[in-house]
């Protein structure tokens, strides 16, 4: 099995693999372009996400800068909006539905990493590396996720769901709430 195949099945991997240090410096590239690119210039920046995405439906705008990992393990349903300073570690699928609002500095994170140092961290002489994980995490239609907000790996966001400033969302959340907090817990039904 790749580092890749490992990565994409939750299992631990290599996050310095040949394989994705390639996807990550392409990645790296296109976004230097993207986030440099004159606003006007629409088909460009078209262009730009559908080669660093997995899919992008359309009517998706992207304000800049925007980070991501790889981008290819990104996809975003049609007329979706993401604000500014938005940062997606898409170690693991990122699917965002339809009619979404991003708010601004939100991150998305999908690796995850052993609690205990002494498994985290592994030593082999000069060269140190980190057992990294992955987990995929899931944006219903119509969500509202309002600015500063974390979603930690594994999450689900059903549809129809307003998640508040500045939440941390480490748990699922249903359809049809209103949702906020640390942790973020439901609201209320909408």
């Amino acid at each position: 099995m790749t580092e890749k195949e490992k990565m994409l099945n939750g299992d631990f991997y290599d996050s310095r693999d040949s394989e994705l240090l390639k996807m990550y410096h392409n990645a790296r590239k296109l976004l230097k372009t993207y986030n440099n690119l004159d606003s006007e210039l629409l088909d460009e920046r078209e262009r730009i996400l559908a080669e660093l995405f997995e899919s992008k439906a359309s009517g998706v705008w992207i304000e800049t800068p925007f980070f991501c990992d790889y981008g290819t393990n990104i996809s975003i349903g049609k007329n979706t909006f993401i604000n500014t300073n938005c940062m997606f570690l898409d170690n693991h699928k990122i699917m965002i539905g339809k009619d979404g609002l991003i708010g601004p500095y939100v991150q998305i994170y999908t690796a995850t990493h052993p609690l205990k140092a002494s498994e985290r961290i592994l030593r082999n002489g000069n060269d140190t590396r980190y057992l990294t994980a992955a987990k995929p995490v899931h944006i219903g239609d119509n969500v509202w996720i309002g600015g500063n907000s974390v979603i930690f790996p594994g999450v689900t966001i059903g549809n129809n769901v307003t998640i508040g400033a500045g939440s941390i969302v480490s748990k699922d959340i249903p359809d049809d709430v209103l949702a906020f907090g640390n942790p973020c817990i439901v609201q209320q039904k909408l």
